[in-house]
């Protein structure tokens, strides 16, 4: 590896400003490539690394400038980058001066950053402080302001971009009393949930939990069940944990991660438990888990959820065509639903291909089973009885069926 003055960084002249265009996939894309770039060099060299993500965290908000960010996508993949490369720049072994002139750049960019994309950068200042000490000294110059702005005082208080930043040294600095005094005045939960943290760093794991209780509201409510988890899992009370908040706290994108999310972070609970849990969790979205049973093998279980609530078709006649031959029954039973969901008029874009791919899967499946012609005048009464406006299924199998225009 070469040595932190001769090493050019290929993500430099990437990220310069107004890089990138409007399209978001092509920024992510760089985004990923520096960050995998900076933890190539990381294995060898963790200081020039580290010099490294201060250098991209320096210049990606000026170069995502012109991006589309209204996906989200963007800043989910950048802020993935802060927390990765704060954790890099932490572990440096850096000397006093550099780790100083780190953190002033840093700060100044964080001050800089207009979108904002690496406004999460904060969260993580206690750590890249890398000691007390050093800590505990932003914490002196950033806690009048700070004081300022959280004060209730309405012709006092405003924004200060370092507030964050001011709560978390003082959590690394370990000055827990003065970081609850700080934000007690205050209601926004991203700084009164930085007392919750003092609180539990302290191991009062109830005051905590009461604490962080008291600032729940609809819309703080599933970092309230995060933290409130996290915390009790580090004290060892994982069923209290689960009980609580493991439903609330995992809820991803989509079922199936959150199933899986719940399931990894308490492997000594059945999966069939977790999942019966996360279903009375969600009256109505039964036939949302039906991914998620099959993938945890709970295959009469996941027929019961598609045939109890809507459920994807196309989900269902892929579920169909995979079982086809390892387990026909199951398939022939999915496959059905398929075909009762899109009777009903459910599933996102149907066109014809999707309801021929239902019909025509199930029958593979039957066929498999020994019992195509049964199964066939299954779905011919399930087609007859159609009652959509346009009896679109109808249009498409009818006479293939034999049934009426």
């Amino acid at each position: 590896m070469a040595k932190s003055n001769g090493y050019k960084w290929e993500f430099k002249p990437r990220f310069r400003r107004h890089a990138f265009g409007w399209k978001s996939q092509p920024a992510i894309a760089r985004v990923k490539a520096a960050v995998s770039e900076i933890r190539q060099v990381a294995r060898t060299d963790a200081t020039l690394a580290a010099g490294g993500a201060v250098l991209f965290l320096e210049t990606v908000s000026a170069a995502l400038e012109h991006v589309d960010s209204s996906s989200g996508a963007i800043g989910t993949a950048v802020g993935h980058a802060v927390s990765e490369l704060a954790a890099v720049i932490a572990a440096a072994p850096a000397d006093p001066a550099t780790r100083a002139a780190w953190l002033e750049r840093l700060f100044d960019a964080h001050a800089d950053d207009q979108i904002p994309y690496i406004e999460r950068l904060a969260d993580h200042w206690g750590e890249l402080c890398a000691s007390k000490d050093v800590a505990s000294a932003w914490a002196d110059r950033l806690i009048g302001i700070t004081r300022m702005a959280l004060s209730p005082d309405k012709n006092r208080r405003g924004y200060f971009h370092g507030t964050s930043a001011c709560l978390s040294a003082l959590l690394a600095a370990e000055r827990y009393d003065e970081l609850i005094d700080l934000v007690s005045g205050d209601r926004f939960w991203p700084y009164k949930r930085w007392a919750v943290r003092a609180l539990a760093a302290q191991r009062r794991w109830t005051d905590a939990i009461e604490y962080a209780e008291a600032c729940r509201t609809p819309s703080t409510a599933p970092s309230v069940d995060s933290l409130c988890e996290a915390m009790l899992l580090s004290a060892g009370r994982s069923d209290e944990a689960y009980a609580r908040y493991a439903l609330g706290a995992n809820r991803t994108g989509t079922y199936l991660a959150w199933f899986r999310a719940v399931t990894k972070k308490y492997p000594h609970r059945a999966p069939a438990q977790i999942l019966a849990d996360l279903v009375r969790y969600t009256p109505g979205d039964e036939g949302k888990w039906f991914a998620a049973a099959k993938d945890a093998g709970l295959l009469d279980e996941a027929l019961a959820l598609a045939n109890c609530a809507p459920c994807d078709p196309k989900t269902l006649t892929r579920a169909a065509r995979d079982f086809a031959a390892r387990n026909p029954s199951f398939a022939v039973g999915a496959g059905m639903a398929a075909m009762h969901w899109l009777v009903h008029g459910y599933g996102y874009e149907i066109t014809g291909a999707d309801v021929w791919a239902a019909y025509s899967r199930t029958l593979e499946a039957a066929a498999r089973a020994g019992d195509q012609d049964t199964t066939r005048d299954r779905i011919r009464a399930l087609v007859a009885s159609e009652q959509q406006s346009g009896r679109f299924v109808t249009t498409i199998l009818g006479a293939t069926l034999g049934l009426p225009p």
